[in-house]
């Protein structure tokens, strides 16, 4: 009698892949769960129903673009999910190729996950339902597949947390203003640009009305953009956790200097041609040139980071040596 484990269902000849009874019906099972899960959220997701709508889903796309709370800083949620997926599938191999079996310990953060999100419900805060919709994802697969899987999940899964609009946040975007305001007035002194601060607001001879760092130049929308990008560099280009982390940590400063590098260099082109100028072509493309450039300088620190300066050390010392 035909063991019915062994009864392929897919064709290799059309390149479908080759699955067994048993593992088709967990890839239904596992499929009805995601099903379930969406359900859950986007019905019973949005307690506060500020959108007339009970779904987290929504409540999280309208916050991205929220533009009286910041909630633009967080418009580049829509590509969060994308990345995420898209490094799942770059390490396809490496997930699908380790041990796969039932892990208890993961019914337990799927069950902390459900209560978590039902917290968040009675309390009205959707982003607790949010991030507990990130455990779940992470929870469902450690349960139904082993520990070895889910270690490979958790940065695609812990990466989601870019997405939700984080309103504590939103009260350091008050202090960026005065700090950037604060070291952009010594610096433009420094170059011998005449500058007074006054609040969060720049005074320079070509600017008699003065330059307002207002909500949007804080630097919190580049911050937030940088760390997540930072976030994926790190992961892919650093050999060990320690260098991740660093990493991303300087992702923090990089994006502070290149804000302040904007707030000096538009003082400087009002200076030099003119202050509509400044405040108007200089002031709309700038931020895309000094995230370029802090992008770079992100690079650049990624590569000190991997480069192993004993082996420098050596090439320089046998170059020396053929010198002399």
């Amino acid at each position: 009698m035909q063991n019915t484990s062994s009864i392929k269902v897919w064709s290799e000849r059309w390149r479908l892949g080759a699955l067994a009874v048993p593992e088709l019906i967990q890839i239904g099972l596992f499929s009805v769960m995601i099903g379930l899960v969406f359900m859950l959220f986007h019905m019973l997701g949005n307690t506060v129903e500020s959108i007339g709508s009970r779904s987290a889903f929504l409540w999280m796309f309208a916050r991205w673009h929220d533009t009286v709370s910041f909630g633009a800083d967080y418009s580049h949620g829509y590509f969060i999910p994308f990345v995420s997926l898209s490094v799942i599938w770059y390490k396809r191999k490496e997930i699908f190729s380790v041990d796969m079996r039932t892990d208890w310990r993961g019914l337990g953060v799927v069950i902390g996950a459900l209560l978590l999100h039902w917290l968040g419900a009675k309390m009205q805060q959707t982003r607790l339902s949010l991030v507990s919709l990130m455990f779940l994802l992470w929870g469902i697969p450690f349960y139904l597949f082993g520990w070895q899987l889910a270690k490979k999940l958790v940065f695609p899964c812990s990466y989601l947390i870019f997405c939700i609009p984080l309103n504590f946040l939103d009260s350091i975007a008050f202090p960026l203003r005065m700090f950037s305001t604060e070291l952009a007035t010594h610096m433009l002194n420094g170059l011998g640009i005449t500058a007074v601060r006054s609040g969060t607001a720049i005074f320079i001879p070509s600017m008699p009305g003065g330059m307002d760092v207002a909500d949007p130049c804080s630097g919190l929308r580049s911050l937030l953009a940088m760390t997540a990008l930072t976030a994926v560099y790190a992961y892919f280009t650093q050999e060990t956790l320690l260098k991740k982390w660093i990493l991303f940590a300087a992702s923090i400063p990089l994006a502070v200097i290149g804000n302040i590098a904007r707030i000096v260099t538009i003082a400087i082109v009002s200076e030099a041609i003119g202050g509509s100028l400044a405040l108007g072509i200089y002031h709309d493309y700038s931020g895309y040139i000094l995230f370029t450039a802090a992008i770079s300088m992100m690079v650049v620190v990624g590569s000190l980071l991997n480069l192993k300066f004993s082996e420098v050390i050596n090439k320089c010392k046998s170059v020396l040596l053929r010198r002399t």
